[in-house]
């Protein structure tokens, strides 16, 4: 028989349902069921070390800053007196969070009361006084918009749900900072006529995710207003994202996935779904399998972000699956992504470690919601 005839039967065979008594029979991925992973007071004393590693450590650092004079090549120490360590400034706040958040969830975690006079020090009412001056120089008022300004809202979101004496001070002396970035969201968003669809700082999803779960919380209608109105109009027409794309080699957040986490807090359920059925179809079918990023090499400082996409993704498919049985599944493939990349975090190289624990808590923290 000619090869080539042996080839082409071999192929159509292969690529059909296997027949038996008449009926077909469907080939279904084997799904492999991941072990919850789970946030306790061992894994929260070997998290806090990372941020109390960094919070404090000025160099080596990134200021990512505008100079308009000799005068304005100052320390970080000097410019960021409150978020000058963990390599640049959105690490470092949220390195401050990550202290909170553990705090709150663990008031027994070692050294408690040292790491609450770390963060006394650091979120001082003169530092933050200095760091609101640096942002409305005229040079730097799009500093860290808005990637830095969500995860600062995020840390004053962490302070108010916080029921500690601590917490209250610290409050009270972020609030300057906290005010001027809701002002800044405020007058920026009306600004942005098309959404950045990244998956680095600048995603627009993400900053809007953070900063309306702060309105939320907070019940600051004006924000959430100005959030839900840019939104709408940047992604309710979205659909097919295309997620075979995900991820580039050095994105830490995911497109697609910070899209509809973003409008499943927007949009009413049913609504949601049906949004959703349009945008990403592939995620309702329950054998749905998400690749992990692989990351090659983590003491490169780019390389590494794809544990943070892990991460993210996590965080963002249990917000999907939220209060949807019929997306029950996405759990799964979020726990597979958590456990890939949380043990490699632990005496990780500074490349990795001055940021990566403070997502790994936030996607663990998501894991009860």
């Amino acid at each position: 028989m000619n090869k080539l005839l042996v080839i082409s039967l071999l192929t159509i065979f292969s690529c059909n349902p296997i027949k038996k008594e008449g009926k077909s029979i469907e080939r279904t991925p084997k799904i492999e069921i991941a072990e919850t992973p789970v946030l306790n007071l061992e894994q929260a004393n070997r998290l806090a070390e990372l941020p109390l590693h960094c919070i404090n450590t000025e160099y080596p650092n990134k200021l990512s800053q505008t100079i308009g004079s000799d005068t304005d090549l100052l320390p970080p120490r000097t410019l960021h007196p409150a978020f000058y360590g963990c390599f640049d400034w959105h690490s470092a706040v949220h390195g401050h969070w990550s202290l909170v958040s553990l705090l709150k969830q663990f008031p027994n975690i070692d050294h408690a009361d040292a790491i609450k006079q770390r963060l006394l020090d650091s979120i001082s009412k003169e530092n933050i006084e200095a760091e609101v001056q640096y942002f409305q120089g005229k040079l730097n008022q799009s500093y860290e918009r808005t990637y830095g300004w969500a995860w600062l809202l995020k840390l004053a979101e962490e302070l108010h749900t916080w029921d500690d004496e601590t917490a209250r001070i610290l409050e009270t002396n972020l609030q300057p900072l906290t005010d001027l970035i809701v002002e800044k969201y405020i007058a920026f968003l009306p600004k942005l006529n098309y959404p950045l669809r990244v998956g680095t700082h600048t995603n627009t999803a993400f900053g809007l995710s953070f900063a309306y779960d702060y309105a939320h919380t907070l019940n600051h209608d004006a924000l959430k207003n100005a959030i839900a109105e840019r939104a709408t109009y940047f992604f309710l027409k979205d659909n097919n994202c295309p997620m075979t794309w995900e991820p580039s080699g050095t994105d830490f957040l995911s497109p697609c996935l910070e899209e509809a986490a973003l409008m499943k807090r927007l949009l009413p359920k049913e609504t949601f779904k049906t949004w959703l059925a349009e945008f990403l179809p592939q995620l309702k079918d329950k054998g749905y399998q998400l690749e992990t990023g692989i990351v090659s090499d983590r003491t490169d400082g780019h390389l590494v972000h794809l544990d943070g996409v892990n991460f993210s993704r996590a965080w963002n498919l249990y917000k999907i699956a939220e209060d949807l049985p019929e997306y029950e599944h996405l759990k799964n493939i979020a726990n597979q992504h958590i456990n890939y990349s949380l043990p490699s975090i632990f005496g990780d190289s500074y490349e990795g470690g001055h940021w990566l624990g403070s997502f790994a808590i936030y996607a663990l923290n998501s894991v009860g919601e």
